[in-house]
């Protein structure tokens, strides 16, 4: 079955039911389902390939991605920020069938083209009886960074994430009540999975053309929203316009965070503007899906990311691929229903294959519970004095500070040391810790060697265009265009 599987049940159950609401236009059930209905048998009737999607975030992506699933094409999501090169360079590659944009394509659409007129503007006529799609086809085509420049495509097939569908209605028990709120880009797989997943539950789903806090803030209150998807960064600068207004969203029952870590020191501040929402976090990756869960109730260890998902298995393996017992790091390694099919464009030095499990390269260990504590990526591992250092760690500790926003550690070249440990931060608005302030701080929380000498204040942190920090852009930074702290 195909990701929009229970679409036409629910149109036919619950045809007034709203089922998407975004730029001022709100979908019920119904309307969707014909809308994705007209537009998959226009797709259906397309060349050979994928359906290239190439479009500004709102509606119509939203509509045309569930249409080409329905059509049993793979929906290739281009990020319409590319630079014309790299999108030239992705297009050449991935070779969809029909190229459906707001700049150049077989298909252009106004980029502010909404739900009203879409399946007019693509060229569809009226609905023709499709084949429901088998399972292990390809639906999707998501693009995240890559080691050479070029973006890398991940493919992925429907069952991975029906199955996660049905793995996280265990972990969540989203339903047909829910008003879920997603207001983050398309072009990351978080929120195309949260808008898919509310779909397939029969809820009410809340999309943003971006991301404004205020935006969400009163999307969230106009329609009721229960369940939050989010990014740290988002859910951050959502919580900080909360307290600027002194507004609450007391209607939130759960508050799901993905791609980074939650600030420990930030967990106050969401139980206070967000009152009645459990908060939980989950670790994963675009080729893995949901890897580990991390639940307020179940009393996660400080510093771990969770225990295994519903329907996951995990391990740790050394370099030779054999497994390692508790309390021992090495690579994790994930079997699970969810796993992407394949590389789309080009391919990962961090991939490991060990039977049905899959590695991306991060290094952890599992304890005698069974929660899982990630220690860093390999490939950002950093040799100083002779010793291996996983930055990560360096950051956590360092964000658990007053004065720090946000921190980011990186070795630079160092004739003797081989790297040298540089610690670039972004400081909380009012704050400004000395460096022998920070070296005092992680000296009574670290080993010497995993303590930086030196400090830099970083004025606009980078972020990517998924919220996550941009480390090659901090290193960009040094020395000239950062501030070493006295």
């Amino acid at each position: 079955m195909s990701i929009t599987r229970h679409l036409a049940r629910h149109a036919l159950v619950r045809p007034e039911a709203p089922a998407l609401t975004c730029g001022g236009e709100t979908l019920t059930y119904a309307a969707l389902d014909a809308l994705v209905a007209r537009c998959a048998t226009r797709f259906a009737a397309a060349p050979a390939g994928g359906i290239g999607l190439d479009l500004p975030n709102g509606a119509a992506l939203a509509i045309l991605f569930l249409a080409a699933a329905r059509a049993g094409r793979e929906a290739q999501i281009l990020d319409p920020g590319w630079p014309e090169e790299q999108r030239r360079q992705v297009l050449e590659r991935v070779k969809p069938g029909l190229l459906v944009s707001a700049q150049a394509g077989d298909i252009r659409l106004d980029p502010g083209q909404g739900a009203a007129g879409l399946a007019e503007a693509i060229g569809a006529g009226p609905v023709e009886a499709i084949t429901e799609p088998d399972p292990d086809l390809p639906f999707y085509v998501g693009f995240t960074s890559g080691s050479t420049g070029l973006p890398k495509g991940y493919r992925r097939a429907h069952h991975s994430w029906t199955a996660s569908f049905d793995a996280d209605t265990v972990e969540f028990g989203i339903g047909r009540g829910d008003v879920i709120l997603a207001p983050g880009a398309l072009t990351h797989s978080l929120f195309l999975y949260a808008l898919a997943r509310g779909i397939d539950a029969g809820a009410h789903v809340l999309l943003s053309p971006s991301f404004r806090p205020r935006i969400a803030a009163e999307l969230a209150r106009a329609h009721g929203a229960t369940v939050l998807y989010g990014v740290p960064t988002q859910i951050a600068l959502l919580l900080d316009h909360l307290a600027a207004e002194g507004e609450t969203l007391p209607g939130l029952r759960l508050v799901l965070c993905s791609g980074a870590k939650w600030p420990p020191g930030r967990r106050q501040m969401l139980a206070h503007r967000m009152p009645n929402a459990a908060f939980a976090e989950f670790y994963g990756a675009s080729e893995l899906s949901f890897v580990t869960v991390a639940k307020e109730a179940e009393k996660v260890p400080a510093g771990s990311v969770g225990r295994a998902f519903a329907g996951v298995r995990l391990s740790i393996r050394d370099a030779a691929g054999r497994r390692l017992p508790v309390g021992r790091t090495g690579r994790v390694f994930v079997a699970s229903p969810f796993l992407f099919m394949n590389y789309a464009t080009g391919d990962s030095p961090d991939l490991y294959v060990s039977g049905d499990e899959v590695s991306v390269g991060d290094m952890g260990f599992l304890d005698d519970a069974g929660f899982l504590h990630l220690v860093g990526r390999s490939r950002r591992m950093i040799v100083t004095s002779g010793k291996n250092l996983f930055p990560e760690e360096v950051e956590r500790v360092l964000e658990t500070h007053p004065a720090i926003a946000a921190a980011a550690v990186l070795g630079m070249a160092d004739g003797k040391r081989g790297e040298r440990l540089v610690a670039f931060l972004s400081l909380a608005e009012g704050e400004a810790p000395t460096r022998a302030d920070l070296i005092g701080f992680l000296k009574s929380r670290l080993p010497l060697f995993k303590v930086p000498r030196l400090y830099a204040q970083v004025a606009d942190w980078p972020l990517t265009p998924t919220g996550k920090t941009d480390f090659p852009a901090i290193a960009r930074l040094w020395p000239d265009r950062c501030e070493l702290l006295p």
